[in-house]
């Protein structure tokens, strides 16, 4: 797995110390406006015979996003170094996953939100044997979904719905009981574009 990774991710590779990968970005929402800059971590879960990816389910609470499945992740702070240390940073912060950990690979193309996010998705292979404690004001679940799943376009589609009177078409994957919407689904169908290419 982690050779698979590198080799299709590696043109969107980054150094730790640039602000962004030099990628074009994929967008839930067309409207201009000022953009946030974020970071989001892509777990995935090296585990014998079936790599998962790890998600999040968000509490019903927050402003942002609330009870959405989504990547642990959030904006990127000042005093962060690169989307790289956001996106390790807020891991920590929402889940506990430790960053020694965490083995980072490379990078999708950025995502803009129409919640006015231009996130940075920041792939990382995880080792087993973690623990995590997850922030109980912002994490409500944590789950796994088999990469092979993800890898299969059949479990992907497209839905239209209205937002403030706007219509906004976005992509979709469920998985058991999970409804994973929007740039979460973005950004895994970003990843299966990449490492099915050329197959």
């Amino acid at each position: 797995m982690r050779a698979l990774l590198t080799n299709r991710l590696s043109q969107s590779c980054l150094d730790r110390n640039q602000s962004r990968p030099a990628t074009r970005a994929h967008t839930d929402d067309d409207r201009s406006q000022s953009l946030i800059a974020a970071a989001a971590l892509v777990p995935v879960i090296d585990r014998p015979g079936d790599s998962t990816i790890l998600l999040t389910q968000r509490t019903q609470h927050l402003h942002d996003h609330a009870g959405q499945i989504s990547f642990p992740g959030g904006r990127v702070d000042p005093e962060d170094e690169s989307p790289t240390a956001t996106a390790l940073r807020e891991t920590e912060e929402e889940i506990g996953l430790e960053p020694h950990f965490v083995e980072i690979v490379g990078y999708l193309d950025l995502y803009k939100t129409g919640t006015g996010f231009l996130v940075t998705p920041v792939v990382g292979l995880v080792s087993v044997g973690f623990s995590l404690s997850p922030d109980e004001f912002e994490v409500a679940d944590i789950f796994e979904v088999p990469l092979d799943y993800i890898l299969d376009a059949s479990n992907h589609r497209r839905e239209s719905r209205y937002f403030d009177g706007i219509e906004r078409t976005f992509d979709v994957i469920e998985y058991e009981n999970r409804y994973i919407w929007g740039a979460t689904a973005g950004m895994l169908i970003d990843l299966y574009k990449k490492l099915r290419s050329d197959d």
